[in-house]
């Protein structure tokens, strides 16, 4: 099976690109492809107007940044002694003080690796990808296992690469990450693009900006089906999940009526109903049937 197959992606300069999907559906596999990790079997792939493997390899890694999944340093160096080190490697950059300032860690500076948390230790991981001042930035999944302080520290962190114009390629399965960072997305599964355009774009394409969720007591004779709420004027889609519906509408206000309408005639007792706006979890489950975290 390949990990890779037919992606065609063009990332914009100045822009942050999100490559959304869930485990295995070949974010990773396709990130160190581009960063000259990996070799394709098959395809093209252009960095910064360049090619890997046409004599430009040196060239191509002085303009990128990337921090991978895992990164490992030595426990018993500081921040500013890896930082140091890291920007020895590069030609032209930044100072490492400068990289440290960016993700804010000035307070561990002198610090040991070892003394890290979790979260300082990814931010660290990104002050390193810095320090070569790159056109590029591959981030890929870099905030996966952090608690949702330190996610939020790493987002500030992005936001703040894109208003200094950098380019950012940015690989996660977390949507809300995606939808809040990413100037455009594209949601992959099993190798393949399956949607693409801003968020707001593929948000659209549910046909509503709600989503009504429900649950029915089980005691009627008559099955509710997803098929009895298609038929509501006010519904453009639905999903039943378990003992839950999730109806996507554009006016909430007129199909809440509708549906307490449907219910009552039909003896169907409501569990519980509430009401959220669209998000990509709803466009990734609508095309696929499952959800970005299934495994």
């Amino acid at each position: 099976m390949d990990a890779v197959n037919g992606l065609d992606l063009i990332v914009e300069q100045g822009k942050c690109f999100g490559l959304l999907g869930p485990n295995g559906a070949g974010k990773t596999t396709t990130v160190e492809i581009l960063e000259g990790l990996l070799e394709p079997t098959s395809g093209r792939i252009e960095i910064l107007g360049r090619h890997w493997g046409q004599g430009y390899d040196d060239e191509i890694r002085q303009r990128i940044g990337m921090t991978l999944q895992e990164t490992r340093f030595q426990d018993k160096l500081s921040v500013l002694e890896i930082l140091r080190l890291f920007r020895s490697f590069y030609r032209n950059g930044i100072e490492p003080e400068e990289a440290i300032s960016l993700v804010s860690l000035e307070e561990k500076s002198n610090a040991w690796v070892r003394e890290l948390s979790g979260g300082q230790k990814q931010r660290l991981a990104v002050a390193v990808s810095l320090v070569g001042d790159p056109e590029l930035l591959f981030l890929d999944e870099p905030t996966t296992g952090l608690d949702p302080q330190a996610r939020r520290q790493l987002w500030d962190v992005i936001s703040s690469l894109k208003e200094r114009g950098r380019t950012i390629l940015l690989t996660t399965h977390y949507m809300d990450e995606a939808e809040k960072l990413s100037d455009r997305i594209a949601i992959v599964d099993h190798g393949k693009v399956i949607a693409l355009g801003s968020p707001r774009e593929l948000i659209q394409q549910l046909g509503g900006d709600h989503v009504v969720e429900f649950s029915l007591e089980r005691t009627s004779e008559q099955k509710a089906e997803v098929d009895n709420f298609l038929a509501l004027s006010e519904v453009t889609h639905c999903v039943e999940e378990l003992d839950e519906f999730h109806l996507t509408v554009q006016h909430p206000h007129l199909a809440i009526p509708a549906l307490l309408a449907m219910t009552s005639e039909r003896n169907w007792k409501l569990k519980h109903l509430t009401t959220r706006h669209a998000n990509l979890e709803d466009i990734f489950v609508s095309l696929t049937g499952r959800h970005l975290r299934d495994e």
